[in-house]
């Protein structure tokens, strides 16, 4: 596909331009009690519906936090729990760095599933946000990739025509409801494979 039929570069934001890890909130607090940590993790994966459903927006971040403040038993506060919750990300920097190259000749959208406290605790003062036109945010739109709405949600901020999208995000099933909807899209495997599949559709020049 020539990339000057694609107007607008839609990324996703978790393990594509900020990787995320667990172990980091899991070790914290086990430093505040042994095993909290461990224990604390194997709730949350048991219960991922709940995760699911603050990112929908189904469930309320008051709520959400009296639950996971239950499952530890009370032994933080909520501004405690946010913080370790939410201070897990860190910046591939390499792909934040493309941004500003793309936005040269691009429209750029983030489209995330996310969450209120990932969002204020985590992720929301990173300086490559400037970059995106627009952010939209599953937990905002009530609703979450694969679903529809979402991607609904980019066209109606866009105005441009589904063939005009593509679509960078992690997971596959993801890129592949992009595709369905007649989106170009990219499963991210790592810098070199984006920057590779972007110059193949001469998205970006051969040389940064």
């Amino acid at each position: 596909m020539n990339g000057k039929k694609i107007k607008a570069v839609v990324f996703d934001l978790g393990n594509v331009l900020i990787p995320f890890d667990y172990n980091v909130a899991v070790t914290r607090l086990n430093t505040i009690e042994a095993t909290l940590g461990d224990r604390f993790i194997a709730f949350y994966q048991t219960n991922y519906h709940l995760h699911r459903a603050l990112e929908r927006g189904d469930i309320g971040t008051g709520d959400f936090l009296q639950l996971m403040l239950q499952a530890l038993h009370n032994k933080i506060d909520e501004e405690l729990f946010c913080r370790i919750y939410a201070e897990i990300f860190s910046v591939n920097q390499n792909v934040a760095d493309l941004l500003p190259v793309l936005k040269k000749n691009y429209r750029l959208i983030l489209l995330s599933n996310t969450n209120e406290i990932h969002m204020k605790y985590g992720w929301e003062h990173y300086p490559f946000l400037l970059h995106f036109d627009k952010l939209i945010l599953s937990h905002e739109v009530k609703a979450v990739k694969p679903e529809a709405k979402l991607y609904e949600a980019v066209e109606l901020f866009t105005g441009l025509l589904p063939g005009e999208h593509i679509f960078i995000d992690d997971i596959e099933e993801y890129v592949d409801s992009a595709k369905k909807r007649g989106w170009d899209g990219i499963q991210f495997l790592g810098y070199e494979s984006l920057v590779n599949e972007l110059r193949e559709r001469k998205i970006l020049e051969e040389r940064l």
